[in-house]
């Protein structure tokens, strides 16, 4: 079981990694986009990954989990990742998927008038949570490092 907590480290990276590309080049792309054109991209963006991240966000959970199970030594590492994973999913489900399903049905001519306040924080608890998996994707490299 030695390979479980390197897979654990390569798919909390690269979730880590999406995460860092949506805060810090997708939406910014998207918020530069001519007129209104940036709600039809996050709409879509919305819709495309809000398909794929939970499966993710609990994978990565349960992997590090297993990691630390198999762990000697770095277990609590891996535990403290674990919770930090958790406390990610739980932000997304209680704060930023109810912003993001309103999100996903938006077009230029149906978003409602506050649509910027509300993507605003959505990017806004977005950089907290990258911030809680990147903590979590610290912990569990430590870990798995050891």
């Amino acid at each position: 079981m030695e390979w479980l907590p390197i897979v654990a480290v390569v798919v909390v990276g690269l979730m880590v990694g999406v995460e860092l590309s949506v805060a810090f080049v997708m939406n910014p792309i998207f918020d530069g986009l001519p007129e209104n054109a940036g709600i039809s991209a996050r709409s879509h963006g919305g819709r495309m990954l809000g398909r794929v991240m939970p499966f993710w966000y609990i994978g990565s959970m349960l992997l590090v989990a297993g990691a630390a199970l198999v762990s000697t030594g770095t277990a609590a590492l891996a535990w403290a990742a674990v919770a930090l994973l958790l406390v990610s999913v739980i932000m997304s489900v209680a704060l930023l998927v109810p912003i993001n399903d309103r999100g996903k049905t938006w077009t230029p001519e149906t978003a409602p008038a506050d649509w910027r306040e509300q993507l605003a924080r959505w990017d806004r608890l977005h950089l907290v949570r990258l911030a809680v998996i990147v903590a979590a994707f610290v912990l569990v490299t430590v870990a798995a490092a050891r």
